[in-house]
């Protein structure tokens, strides 16, 4: 028995596996014009990129080297300088750890040489660092943290030497305080320098995902389009040509001219499917050279009309208000929720002495109805359907905006509605 309610789900297939890489291969491409090469290379190989980190820091600590004060602990630089560059090579591995051994090696650093010039720089690149791994409220807040031993140093216990003092300048106090100062603003501005790389690859991983998902989006609807269209095709032409068929084996019996002619219709329904599935299943292929029969539309409805009638169904068709608009998809649409109807009355319906197709146009309303209505019974067989016919005639009316009711008529019979507004979700 034909029901009412929607059975099934319409196919929902993702995008194959192999294409994938395909698509992101191209976002990768992508990403790589917009960073230019220099910084590609140093993305696609991290551990160069480590490398020069550490070069650029031993070539800013390496100044106090050439300096010539005696009193100056070297050594004590030299391990300092050489033990936080060996740290430095691990920070894109274990951010939070290294910023926290350097923090040490600076207090280290500016008790043991306190002329050295080069105090908080190893910090700079952690909290970079940190700021690429981690959100900016919890990097901000570790580079004002990491500030403040140095700051306190700074203030408290670090003493200026006298030869570094200018005449009608800051004295050493005042000299301090401006340290203390600006040790919180450069790890500020290396951490900002951080967030901002983070945010230009969440960034970039978003347009990859976007990519993607849009690949995978239009797969789908490719991929549905082609299982309406084949359920249609492989569902109308099955059914007319085993009603035929049937039709043969009666009137061969009594009249064999007359099951020529169904057998010839039988023959022409069975070479139209297969064009039809040809033209389907052409959108699959890498090659674009096959010839392919254009979509049936509106126009065409007369041919499908009267093979129905060969098959069985006492069809009228109406038609009011002025023509449709030459729009290919709402023709095919039109065309597709007729045969579906039709191929249903076929399967199921009995008793059917009347078949009523009308489709109507109404501009004020904007509104065209396609109405197909008998007055059969349904099988018994309720395993025929699996409600997928129903289901695709409904996505089709969605792309116009429109709905599709299916169900009994109060006086008897079974009627398709179908109601598009092609002015609100043309394509």
């Amino acid at each position: 028995m034909r029901t009412k309610s929607q059975a099934g789900a319409a196919e929902r297939t993702a995008l194959a596996p192999a294409e994938l890489p395909s698509v992101e291969r191209r976002a990768d491409e992508f990403s790589a014009r917009r960073r230019g090469k220099l910084r590609t290379y140093f993305y696609n190989h991290p551990r160069v990129m480590d490398v020069v980190v550490v070069f650029a820091y031993l070539l800013a600590g390496s100044g106090v080297f050439l300096s010539s004060r005696a009193e100056m602990n070297l050594t004590a630089h030299f391990v300092i300088v050489g033990a936080s560059a060996t740290v430095l090579m691990f920070r894109r591995d274990k951010p939070l750890a290294v910023l926290a051994i350097l923090s040490v090696f600076e207090l280290l650093n500016i008790a043991m040489v306190p002329n050295s010039g080069s105090i908080g720089i190893s910090i700079w690149f952690a909290l970079y660092a940190v700021a690429v791994a981690y959100r900016p409220p919890l990097s901000f807040t570790l580079a004002v943290v990491a500030a403040v031993p140095l700051s306190l140093y700074t203030l408290f216990i670090y003493q200026l030497p006298s030869e570094y003092l200018v005449a009608d300048g800051p004295t050493a106090d005042e000299t301090n305080i401006i340290s203390a100062i600006m040790m919180p603003l450069a790890n500020i501005i290396a951490t900002g320098i951080g967030a901002s790389v983070r945010s230009g690859r969440k960034h970039e991983a978003e347009l990859r995902q976007w990519a993607v998902r849009n690949a995978q989006l239009a797969s789908v609807a490719e991929r549905n389009r082609i299982a309406r269209e084949m359920h249609d095709v492989v569902a109308h032409s099955l059914t007319v040509m085993v009603a035929l068929s049937d039709g043969a084996a009666v009137v061969a019996r009594h009249d064999p001219s007359k099951a020529g002619e169904v057998l010839s219709q039988l023959s022409q329904t069975g070479r139209t499917a297969l064009n039809d599935m040809r033209r389907v299943l052409g959108v699959l292929r890498a090659d674009g050279g096959a010839n392919r029969s254009p979509q049936p539309d509106h126009t065409t409805m007369g041919a499908l009309i009267e093979g129905f009638r060969q098959a069985g169904l006492p069809l009228a068709l109406t038609h009011s208000g002025p023509p449709l608009p030459a729009d290919p998809s709402l023709e095919l649409t039109v065309y597709r929720i007729v045969q579906e109807s039709l191929t249903n009355v076929l399967r199921y319906g009995t008793a059917v002495s009347r078949v009523q197709v009308m489709v109507e146009n109404n501009l004020a309303q904007g509104e065209l109805t396609v109405r197909i209505s008998d007055d059969g019974h349904g099988t018994m067989n309720a395993s025929l359907g699996s409600g997928s016919g129903i289901v695709g005639m409904r996505e089709r009316a969605g792309i116009y905006g429109g709905t599709v009711d299916a169900g009994p008529a109060p006086q008897g019979g079974w009627t398709v509605q179908a109601i598009l507004r092609p002015n609100v979700g043309a394509p």
